[in-house]
């Protein structure tokens, strides 16, 4: 992300969607609030030494919380990128948004807008504009700046001074003014030749249902198969180590066998905080394979959530999606 090889951001499109930064206090705590424009645009005109590019503000509907955030919402907010890049004319998009679920949005954006030439910057603040030692607006101010300064195309995060690749990052801590942490995992994966058209930015996607489940000592196949029953069409497993499993267990075994055969794509990501997966290291990896498993090498979380509701509501067929979780699309796996 060298800032000198990019041009400058000319015209951002700040999408406020509610989140700590500009919450207010309500008689059940801190909330959402109208208005944060007119704050920001104060804001700005008292810091005459910060070259911010010119901007123009759109609040989403509703603002939420972002533990409130839905797949649902990623649409719209989708659609208002690619509004105000394709209709409107920006060539950057800053969007404010909570911390909570912002790795989440994030590294879903970034499978939601491949191909998308313009920037898209997330950040946010641990603590509401206007309070005391509040970081909302120098993280504000320092993403206008670094749109400002040139940013490459494609999706970033940015959170105190620092930019992070949404797919390789997520929440570590719950204060702060460092809550966000690039997860140093490994597990490497070719880079895909070409992205089939139906993941371009500008095509329409479906909703998909997709589910996270970590193991844990014990589980059974009972609840694999609850979550089946619930009609999910893809599931992060998040495993133990290197990619293993309880494999000595022939029903939760078969139950994810059942998964593969009604085309449920099931991703297995690690639940270390460093390295990744390689399911053919330990036979409790290599059993999770044999029944159909996928290999999310050092994918986050995050970015395994985000890329199958990305691959799976473009409607491509489950024989490409399974191709294509493999493959590196946009920096998840290399």
């Amino acid at each position: 992300m060298n800032s000198s090889t990019y041009p400058a951001a000319q015209h951002v499109m700040v999408l406020y969607t509610g989140g700590t930064i500009g919450m207010q206090a309500s008689a059940n705590g801190l909330a959402p609030a109208s208005g944060f424009e007119a704050r920001m645009r104060d804001y700005l005109h008292s810091q005459p030494e910060l070259v911010v590019p010119q901007w123009r503000f759109r609040e989403m509907t509703p603002l939420i919380d972002s533990a409130n955030m839905t797949p649902a919402y990623w649409q719209q907010l989708r659609e208002a990128v690619v509004d105000a890049v394709d209709v409107q004319g920006c060539d950057s998009v800053l969007i404010l948004h909570g911390t909570d679920t912002l790795a989440y949005s994030a590294a879903a954006m970034s499978f939601q807008l491949l191909g998308l030439h313009a920037r898209v910057c997330f950040t946010g603040s641990m603590l509401p504009a206007g309070v005391t030692d509040s970081d909302a607006w120098e993280n504000l101010g320092g993403a206008l700046v670094a749109l400002g300064q040139g940013l490459a195309p494609g999706v970033h995060l940015y959170f105190h001074g620092e930019l992070l690749a949404p797919t390789r990052c997520a929440k570590v801590r719950s204060f702060g003014r460092h809550p966000f942490k690039r997860l140093e995992r490994q597990g490497g994966a070719a880079k895909a030749s070409s992205i089939p058209s139906q993941l371009s930015y500008n095509q329409p996607r479906q909703q998909a249902q997709v589910a996270v489940l970590p193991l844990f000592p014990g589980i059974s196949a009972d609840v694999v198969d609850g979550l089946l029953a619930s009609g999910i069409q893809g599931l992060v497993l998040e495993c133990y180590g290197s990619g293993t499993g309880p494999s000595d267990n022939p029903q939760f075994l078969a139950s994810l066998g059942r998964a593969r055969d009604n085309g449920v794509v099931v991703v297995a990501v690690t639940q270390c905080h460093e390295g990744g997966v390689e399911l053919d290291v330990y036979e409790a990896g290599s059993r999770l394979r044999g029944v159909g498993v996928l290999s999310g090498g050092g994918m986050t979380r995050e970015a395994a959530f985000g890329k199958l509701h990305g691959l799976l509501g473009a409607g491509l067929a489950v024989d490409e999606v399974r191709r294509l979780v493999e493959l590196d699309l946009c920096g998840e796996l290399i």
